[in-house]
């Protein structure tokens, strides 16, 4: 961890005697709880469709739910946390999380209304993490390892699912139910955690004046976060439908899923600390976009091996993801303009994510086959190198005047 010494919310940790192994380990945990909700029902989405008896539509609406629940609940972190803290606002969200997926099976009425409950909750969750980061004045290789932490927590939802299904005597309730578990752990961890630096702000922080290159900055970190989150979740949610159509078994989709996700965890440790480095950030950046289109390619056109294809895909999807996390951080100028800008990029960029990755689903049912739908896919890869490239020679921006206190 990074020694920033004099920042208050760093100082504010010590003082309260929270030691940093804790401080980074909770922010691990919270991350691995951010996925499985999502990645746990991709792998088990025929079966759920099935047990609830979901229309074609439905079950689309259900795959990309909480992407949709992301872009519009994007504000509640922030105002929770000027409430309760930020250790506080995580804790919390980690138990509304828990509380929406036993929720959510209960009773099929309750599967969309608890699913998008806990899209809210790991929303809040992840758009405070970079505010946490910077608070704590985490190092690249930590905020590295928080971005990992999603990649491990959507690999476990993936590919214990289908175990857990068959062991329970294939109840989709239980296996789907059954990630409320490390959700409640996490809660309990972050209010450790808390007793280090939970204070609310008593006001907002006046904001700064709004300038042509701050705006163009924020508007090119969301954009950015957007398209690699749409990719992402289009990927993460229709890749084992297919798959499936493509003669796999669900094990067998569930456990390549899986393995996209595992695929990328050293890319996303590696990113952030690539992104300190400007001479290599200049051609890796742009670099994940071009090679997430040749991945879509060769997903359309060839039928296997279905390990390389998902290796690549998961490798360069998973490293977008971790250079969108730390540019959030690198281009914030203090730890306010942290959450703002996580609360925007990751807001808006949901929005377009969700919205983007249910027409994806539409374009298959209305084409009824991939090739087109994948093609698109292609096309907003290439777009994403574009943004990336102009992304990574920004600024840092401060959306807030200088000596605004500190959001505990």
């Amino acid at each position: 961890m990074s020694r920033v010494s004099e920042r208050p919310q760093t100082a504010a940790y010590r003082r309260a005697g929270a030691s940093p192994a804790l401080l980074l380990a909770v922010a691990l945990l919270v991350g691995i709880n951010l996925r499985p909700a999502i990645t746990s029902v991709a792998a088990l989405l025929h079966e759920t469709t099935m047990q609830f008896g979901l229309s074609s539509g439905w079950s689309s609406a259900l795959a990309t739910l909480p992407v949709i629940a992301f872009g519009l609940t994007a504000p509640l972190g922030p105002l929770l946390a000027r409430r309760i803290g930020t250790t506080g606002a995580l804790a919390a969200s980690m138990g509304v999380l828990a509380l929406a997926l036993v929720l959510r099976v209960l009773a099929p009425a309750a599967l969309l209304p608890g699913t998008f409950l806990a899209g809210a909750a790991i929303m809040a969750a992840g758009t405070l993490l970079p505010q946490y980061l910077k608070a704590i004045a985490a190092s690249g290789l930590w905020v590295g390892l928080s971005g990992m932490s999603f990649g491990v927590g959507a690999a476990i939802g993936a590919s214990l699912v289908v175990p857990l299904y068959r062991a329970s005597g294939e109840s989709v309730p239980i296996a789907l139910g059954a990630w409320a578990v490390p959700a409640v752990i996490a809660c309990f961890g972050m209010l450790l955690a808390q007793r280090g630096g939970g204070t609310p702000l008593a006001s907002a922080p006046p904001r700064a004046p709004r300038t042509r290159a701050s705006t163009t900055t924020v508007l090119l970190v969301t954009v950015m976060f957007g398209l690699q989150a749409l990719l992402y979740f289009a990927v993460t949610a229709y890749l084992p439908k297919i798959l499936a159509e493509r003669g796999i078994d669900a094990a067998a989709a569930g456990w390549l899923l899986a393995w996209f996700s595992i695929a990328g965890l050293l890319p996303t440790l590696a990113m952030p600390m690539i992104a300190r480095r400007r001479s290599l950030l200049l051609w890796c950046a742009p670099a994940i976009g071009v090679l997430t289109a040749a991945g879509m390619v060769w997903l359309t056109v060839s039928d296997g091996p279905y390990a390389a294809i998902t290796g690549v895909l998961g490798a360069v999807q998973s490293g977008a993801f971790g250079l969108a996390l730390a540019l959030i951080v690198q281009l914030a100028a203090d730890e306010e303009s942290a959450g703002a800008l996580s609360a925007i990029a990751q807001g808006a960029g949901y929005a377009l994510a969700g919205t983007g990755s249910f027409l994806i689903g539409v374009l298959h049912d209305l084409t009824g086959s991939w090739p087109l739908a994948l093609s698109v896919l292609a096309v907003l890869a290439l777009a994403l190198a574009a943004v990336t490239a102009a992304t990574v020679r920004r600024s840092p921006v401060a959306l807030f005047l200088p000596g605004a206190a500190s959001a505990g």
